[in-house]
């Protein structure tokens, strides 16, 4: 294709994956232009929807774009690059690249050789990404210490019970040190003037100076 036909079949290829997940989600025009509306975006009506699927709108705003995914409850990126109906796609004029490539690359998940230089658009994504992930380990030792300890509190068998406890005090160590690197790499993003993501309840206590309690005062 060449370059001056890729954007009006690039918003095709979008009006196709939103035909699609409008069917998917057994969802009318009327339905989903009332979604936009809900969602503070009138403008885009029935009408704009037939005009987009029909191919007789051949472009569309950001901001329809990320509306009417939320609408359809889809992931935005499914939208423009069509994962698991096509091998490859034109990324980009003249670009043919695979669709899981595609997708890497509009996330900032490309591989690369060598960590992104400091203070990059790349090395800030790749940093809250890192969080998450120690977020996630950090939840999911806790929660396997919780289920130990409570599996132990139900169980009269002497042997099981303190099996199950000598666990929970393994997964216990293990959320312990998960945390104190939480909240290592959480002060270390303000020290670079990012603002780390919330944590979730569970973990709030990470973020909270440590306060000595009464008994630890009296002795």
């Amino acid at each position: 294709m060449t370059p001056d036909q890729w954007p009006t079949a690039f918003t095709g290829r979008i009006a196709q994956r939103l035909r699609d997940s409008r069917k998917a989600a057994s969802l009318t025009m009327a339905e989903v232009a009332q979604g936009c509306a809900d969602r503070g975006l009138p403008e885009f009506t029935e009408h704009s929807m037939k005009n987009l699927e029909s191919g007789r709108k051949t472009s569309i705003t950001v901001a329809d774009f990320v509306v009417l995914a939320d609408v359809l409850g889809v992931p935005p990126v499914t939208l423009l690059f069509p994962l698991g109906s096509s091998a490859t796609v034109e990324v980009l004029p003249g670009r043919e690249v695979s669709t899981w490539d595609a997708i890497a690359w509009f996330t900032g998940e490309a591989p690369l050789d060598e960590p992104a230089p400091e203070g990059t658009a790349r090395d800030v994504l790749d940093l809250f990404r890192h969080h998450g992930n120690l977020v996630a380990g950090a939840m999911s030792s806790y929660a396997l210490a919780r289920e130990r300890r409570r599996a132990a509190s139900t169980t009269l068998d002497r042997t099981r019970r303190a099996t199950l406890l000598q666990r929970a005090e393994g997964y216990e160590e293990h959320a312990y040190e998960d945390c104190q690197e939480l909240r290592a790499f959480r002060g270390r993003m303000r020290d670079r003037d990012l603002a780390p993501p919330a944590l979730p309840h569970e973990l709030a206590f990470v973020d909270q100076p440590e306060t000595p309690t009464r008994s630890e005062d009296s002795e």
